[in-house]
């Protein structure tokens, strides 16, 4: 059970702005993540929802606002404790099996209290691949892996960039339950979206990006 001991966001930004050979990306925008609830990010290719999450990752530099993790400035160790982050690229090992790449992940990064490699690689399907080598998988399958990882994060805030990308059904409404039980244990989720699929059946809100622009929503 991850604990929410106060009100604040576990994400807030405030003026957030990134520009790209001096053109704006987005921005300034608001934004924040409160425990128990799913922010969908979303807008067409170009909008910024990538380079947005990388900005929240720690990855980019802004080149204005504040970012702010459970009330605390951003640093790379409250980024290290609170995110968990999901991007287009696997951060798999290649020639390692996919238990030992989880096993690796556990080791640089912890793990949730009660949760094993091997019963992630199940929760995910991949029950039987234990020792596949990574190049050897499907992008589908990597991308479980991949979530698999997530699962197994302490990290309460998910940030999670196109994480139903190259996944069939049965993925995709694996995903869905992965967010589902994630928040239900006091956790937060980011998640950028093109839209093309049905939200996740949770408490969420819709920030939406468009060249530069940026109108957040109700749900």
């Amino acid at each position: 059970m991850i604990d929410s001991p106060n009100t604040l966001p576990l994400l807030a930004a405030r003026g957030l702005r990134f520009t790209r050979n001096d053109d704006p990306v987005f921005g300034p925008l608001d934004l924040h993540v409160d425990a128990g609830e799913a922010l969908l990010v979303q807008g067409g290719n170009g909008a910024g929802k990538t380079t947005l999450l990388r900005v929240l990752a720690g990855l980019l530099r802004p080149d204005e606002g504040q970012i702010h993790i459970d009330g605390r400035p951003a640093n790379s160790h409250e980024r290290s404790r609170y995110m968990a982050y999901l991007s287009h690229l696997t951060a798999l090992k290649q020639d390692l099996g996919t238990l030992e790449n989880l096993h690796l992940m556990c080791g640089l990064q912890g793990r949730r209290t009660r949760q094993m490699p091997g019963n992630a690689l199940a929760i995910v399907g991949l029950a039987g691949y234990e020792d596949t080598l990574v190049r050897q998988l499907s992008a589908g399958q990597k991308k479980r892996l991949s979530l698999a990882r997530v699962w197994l994060s302490p990290a309460p805030l998910w940030l999670l960039d196109e994480p139903y990308a190259n996944l069939d059904l049965d993925g995709i409404n694996l995903v869905n339950r992965m967010i589902s039980a994630h928040l239900r244990s006091g956790g937060a989720a980011l998640v950028t979206t093109h839209g093309a699929y049905a939200a996740p059946p949770v408490r969420n809100r819709t920030l939406v990006l468009a060249s530069a622009q940026s109108q957040e929503h109700a749900a």
